[in-house]
């Protein structure tokens, strides 16, 4: 069994999600065959040099569930400079935009799944603005006052301009999920970034395939991801807990 989890947009101040998230893996080490996080674990990621506490006891969260089950992880829009330190301070092996995995004979496309919302023409150029290698390495040369800053402007930015998009516009494009599964001939395609939880049946071409989108972690919804064993697809829910002091 696989277990897949996105935008958890873990942060300083919503320690409720955190004392979730320990909670789970605690709960699903040795469990579980492999844990996917399919980014966004963090509401901002400011560089694997990040001083922080938060940091800090993330990574030590992972570190723990690494020992006892592989841990894959996958950068989203929110923790896009993740690097090669934080992977090798918790364990985890980092997966590119576009992942393929074999599971019990079925071919998993993994992605963020911003970059199937292509209606959305604003967001894709920023979108490759800030993951190209010469921003990447400018804002990793900023002191981490200045980077926690514009981290801060890019989440109010962000948050305007989303505001003011029509849902549809914010969504996957039918045609860009097609086309990736077509490209990888692809069973089931597994993403998150939209925040609407759901499973599409779908047809690509002469197949049919499917389409999980997983759910974001929110203080008032139990469901907090999905896994995969023997081709079913199962939400996993956890119970809102208070933070340990």
């Amino acid at each position: 069994m696989l277990l897949f989890l996105s935008d958890l947009h873990l942060s300083p101040e919503r320690p409720t999600l955190l004392s979730r998230f320990r909670a789970l893996l605690e709960e699903q080490a040795g469990r579980v065959e492999a844990l996917y996080i399919l980014g966004d674990l963090f509401d901002a990621w400011i560089g694997d040099d990040d001083p922080a506490p938060f940091a800090a006891e993330v990574k030590g969260v992972l570190k723990r569930f690494g020992k006892a089950t592989p841990l894959f992880f996958q950068r989203g829009n929110r923790d896009f400079l993740v690097g090669d330190r934080f992977a090798a301070e918790t364990g985890a092996r980092l997966l590119e935009d576009e992942a393929l995995v074999e599971h019990q004979g079925l071919r998993l496309l993994l992605m963020h799944g911003d970059q199937l919302c292509t209606d959305d023409i604003e967001y894709q150029q920023v979108r490759a603005q800030l993951r190209s290698p010469g921003f990447r390495r400018q804002a990793l040369a900023l002191s981490i006052p200045e980077r926690r800053a514009l981290a801060a402007e890019y989440r109010r930015r962000s948050g305007e301009s989303l505001s003011l998009k029509p849902d549809d516009i914010t969504d996957v494009n039918a045609d860009a999920v097609r086309r990736a599964l077509e490209i990888h001939q692809a069973d089931l395609l597994i993403h998150g970034h939209t925040h609407r939880p759901a499973i599409h049946e779908l047809e690509t071409g002469d197949r049919p395939a499917r389409r999980v989108v997983l759910p974001d972690w929110r203080e008032n919804d139990p469901r907090v991801g999905a896994t995969l064993d023997a081709g079913r697809v199962e939400w996993v829910a956890t119970a809102a807990r208070e933070p340990k002091p």
